[in-house]
């Protein structure tokens, strides 16, 4: 794992395509300030994410792991960064950087699964799906979980399944 105070974290770029230094939100983040924000502004800006942004992934996830309740900012985040990835034009994992992301992935839908496990708000239910999902592999399925819009999941299931004919309108 890129340690925080390692000079490269300068070069690194990000969602802007120009360098943004991950580290710094990220030793707020440890102490405990709420960096989500910054975070999701410059690690991923409109499809494209960068070497800092793979380099953070495996941070946000030390660090969450460390917390009794985890933020759905963690599992929605690190889901963009790993979409978004495979679109043409983003970098791929560098070298240094590809063990720890992988293995931080691995944590990370166990997170997802043990969050599952004990209950969780709307948001966390579906980033967390979309973490599991993509930590099995299915981009399709954890993008769709990512990304769809819970209105947009209500209309369907009305328009196409006649859920409010059959059960009565349904929150």
């Amino acid at each position: 794992m890129l340690p925080l105070q390692d000079p490269r974290w300068h070069q690194l770029q990000a969602g802007y395509k120009v360098p943004y230094d991950a580290s710094v939100p990220l030793r707020h983040m440890e102490a405990g300030i709420n960096v989500w924000k910054e975070l999701w502004e410059e690690l991923h800006h409109q499809g494209d994410v960068g070497e800092a942004s793979y380099a953070a992934v495996p941070h946000m996830v030390r660090i969450s792991a460390a917390t009794p309740v985890r933020d759905w900012n963690l599992y929605a985040l690190a889901a963009t960064i790993e979409i978004e990835r495979h679109r043409r034009g983003n970098p791929p994992i560098p070298d240094w950087a590809e063990t720890d992301y992988r293995q931080a992935w691995h944590e990370l839908v166990r997170l997802a699964l043990a969050d599952l496990a004990l209950g969780c708000d709307a948001l966390t239910l579906r980033a967390a799906l979309s973490v599991v999902a993509l930590g099995r592999e299915d981009l399709k399925l954890g993008a769709l979980l990512n990304y769809v819009d819970t209105d947009e999941v209500s209309n369907y299931v009305e328009e196409h399944l006649a859920w409010s004919e059959l059960y009565g309108q349904v929150g």
